[in-house]
């Protein structure tokens, strides 16, 4: 009797902290998929709110551009954020933060407040991120955590495929006559109830870096550089291309190479770099970074692109158009299962493999609308699609492992963070230099085959990132970081 009325409230007090690591493992969870969700489903919804709001071309690359931007620019403060004052307060702030933006998105009456709240949207985004792999390690340990992120993992491949569905059900299904605003209105209660749950469960672990000196010089120019390399390609074209859009350009390099004078001299006077700058001393990390470029920039611009062909050129519906492209997010799924298996084998050849047979993809889609012109429908690329898919699967799961083998242990906090930074640069840079020569091409044409032809020359640039990307990978180290997960 007395050993059964120890036991039982140990095991009710085991069941409890089971459950509250698990409802704080679902808060983590919320966070990245209001963010996937928000990538995704306004590239579907553009179109639509295009036509609400009026703008220009220009306007719907800007829509995924400004949130991809101001991310990039702030993603390695918000990880330092975490640091020095809490990963559950900061997480928390951010998501607070991304739904009061998604609030002013929700009633922006103008495009270009919009595209100002998505800016905010991305800035909050980059708060809440960085904390969730932090907070799943202080939930689950070192053991712990590689069983949650093998949940963690397919759950966000799901968002991936529901997302463009999502989003142009909500915009078709018109709630109380909301149209495309629901998009964003629906993070309002999902993020309402994952701050009530993560201020209850996730765990209040003190700051590792409490005190630390933040550098505002480093973070203004980093935003300086990305703004100055994407807003010239967005903004340039519809111009004619005037001397400020090089001068623009040029602004952005200089400002890239007066980040890396910085972040040299903070470490040589004994100060906290925002980017350690050793690695980018070293070969293998910085043709990771190129990698990413490509592969990311390729993304972003195919999913302008095929949002732009399939709705404003075919006359497709939101929900249509992610209909239309969802082999891509559901071929990727089996495509990411035989990476994993595998990587352990052959290293950076599963990238390899994955970047061809994506190429092979783009390619075949490039014949079928060559082929078919204006009469092409949405049946005839979903084979193609899913090629591309299945490869762009074969590359996500080790490319983060991949490219970080080649840094120090040490490297990896500044390592990772960069990447993740240039992740989201690339996603704008691709929507940019695709939505130039995108809409250079569409010139005043008009019609389904004006628009298939434009898409197709789009799609050549993803292609030549793609070869790039490829390319940069023989640089790579040859086998993934031991222990895996970043």
């Amino acid at each position: 009797m007395t050993t059964a009325t120890l036991t039982e409230p140990q095991a009710a007090e085991a069941q409890a902290a089971r459950r509250a690591k698990q409802l704080g493992f679902a808060v983590v969870i919320v966070a990245s998929v209001m963010d996937l969700l928000d990538s995704t489903i306004t590239q579907t919804a553009a179109p639509a709110i295009r036509r609400s709001l009026g703008g220009s071309y220009a306007d719907l690359e800007w829509l995924t551009a400004a949130y991809t931007l101001a991310m990039s620019a702030t993603l390695i403060l918000g990880s330092r954020f975490g640091d020095a004052f809490g990963r559950r307060q900061i997480l928390l702030a951010g998501m607070a933060s991304f739904i009061l933006a998604s609030v002013l998105c929700a009633l922006s009456p103008s495009i270009e407040v919009l595209i100002a709240a998505r800016s905010l949207q991305g800035i909050a985004a980059a708060m809440m991120l960085p904390q969730g792999f932090g907070l799943i390690r202080e939930m689950f340990g070192d053991e712990g955590q590689q069983q949650a992120l093998g949940v963690f993992g397919p759950i966000m491949g799901m968002a991936a495929v529901l997302g463009p569905i999502v989003g142009g059900g909500l915009v078709n299904l018109n709630i109380v006559g909301t149209g495309w605003r629901a998009i964003f209105f629906v993070n309002v209660p999902l993020g309402a109830a994952a701050v009530v749950l993560g201020l209850r469960y996730l765990p209040n672990v003190g700051a590792s870096h409490r005190g630390a000196r933040f550098d505002p010089l480093s973070v203004v120019l980093a935003a300086v550089a990305g703004f100055g390399l994407v807003y010239p390609l967005i903004e340039g074209r519809q111009d004619g291309w005037p001397l400020w859009s090089f001068l623009m350009l040029a602004a952005g390099g200089l400002a890239v190479a007066a980040f890396s004078f910085r972040q040299a001299s903070r470490v040589r006077h004994g100060h906290s770099p925002l980017v350690e700058p050793s690695i980018l001393r070293r070969r293998p990390y910085v043709a990771g970074l190129a990698v990413v470029l490509g592969f990311m920039g390729a993304m972003g611009g195919m999913m302008l692109a095929f949002n732009v062909m399939y709705q404003i050129g075919l006359g497709l519906s939101p929900l249509g158009c992610g209909v239309a492209t969802v082999a891509v997010p559901l071929a990727a799924v089996p495509g990411s299962i035989l990476s994993s298996i595998l990587l352990p084998k052959i290293g950076r050849t599963t990238m390899h493999l994955g970047l061809v047979t994506m190429t092979l993809g783009l390619i075949a889609v490039d014949l079928v609308m060559r082929s078919e012109g204006g009469t092409l429908t949405p049946w005839e690329l979903v084979a193609p699609l899913a090629l591309t898919g299945f490869g762009m699967g074969q590359v996500f799961v080790p490319m983060f492992d991949v490219i970080l083998a080649g840094v120090e242990p040490n490297q990896l906090g500044s390592a990772s963070g960069l990447l993740e930074s240039v992740q989201q640069l690339a996603m704008s840079i691709g929507i940019a230099a695709v939505g130039t020569v995108l809409f250079d091409q569409l010139g005043r044409a008009f019609g389904p085959a004006a628009f298939v032809s434009a898409a197709d020359h789009g799609l050549l640039v993803s292609l030549g990132m793609l070869v790039a990307a490829a390319l940069a990978v023989c640089w790579l180290p040859k086998h993934a970081r031991a222990g895996g997960g970043h």
